[in-house]
């Protein structure tokens, strides 16, 4: 069976549906909204809706769960044709990560980023997806690197120092060393609401002990 069947099968289940990415009721709120793979970002500022992990969404647009079953399969089954025939083709790679990642399809997501990242190195916004898969398969420590591998490509990557505040902090409980990467972010945007809430819910879990 095909790795990427999957797929298919959720993305017909999905169809119609607006896919959230809520690990936890509290991190919907603190956490700032996702952008949709293959939107542009043109005033810096996270875009699209939802909550959960932060996305990068670099490169070729992917199959959207809501898109509708048809057009939505029909797209997805082109992009493992051109990566069938051709692995190093970097687009279509990318564009089948993303669609999985967009279905938390996470082992798979994971594999083809890393295989899109031999090919184009100095993707920021695929390091920060590659970092989010990490973390929600539990693997924080691969996460941070990888959110480091992104800050070190693009210094001012806000959802790369984002979510590396907030593995560092929520998920590993090591606050001062998200205080550090919190006040990078201050430094970046000192009035963002995401930044506020995550600082909210910073000084919470500090003082419940």
């Amino acid at each position: 069976m095909n790795r990427d069947n999957l797929l298919y099968l959720v993305i017909g289940v999905l169809a119609g549906f607006i896919a959230g990415y809520l690990l936890e009721e509290r991190m919907a709120e603190v956490q700032p909204p996702l952008r949709v793979h293959g939107a542009t970002e043109a005033t810096g500022e996270p875009s699209a809706a939802g909550g959960g992990p932060m996305t990068g969404g670099g490169g070729a647009a992917a199959p959207q769960p809501g898109a509708g079953s048809g057009p939505a399969v029909a797209a997805v089954r082109q992009l493992q044709e051109r990566v069938a025939q051709n692995p190093d083709d970097a687009d279509a790679v990318l564009g089948l990560a993303n669609a999985n990642f967009d279905i938390s399809n996470w082992t798979r997501a994971i594999e083809l980023y890393e295989h899109y990242l031999e090919l184009r190195p100095d993707d920021a916004d695929v390091l920060s997806d590659l970092g989010i898969c990490y973390r929600a398969q539990g693997d924080f420590d691969d996460a941070v690197a990888s959110f480091d591998k992104a800050l070190a490509k693009d210094p001012d990557h806000w959802l790369a120092r984002f979510n590396k505040a907030i593995v560092l902090g929520i998920d590993e409980g090591n606050l001062d060393a998200a205080d550090q990467v919190v006040a990078e972010m201050r430094a970046l945007r000192p009035d963002a609401p995401d930044l506020q809430r995550l600082e909210a819910e910073l000084d919470r879990r500090r003082s419940a002990g």
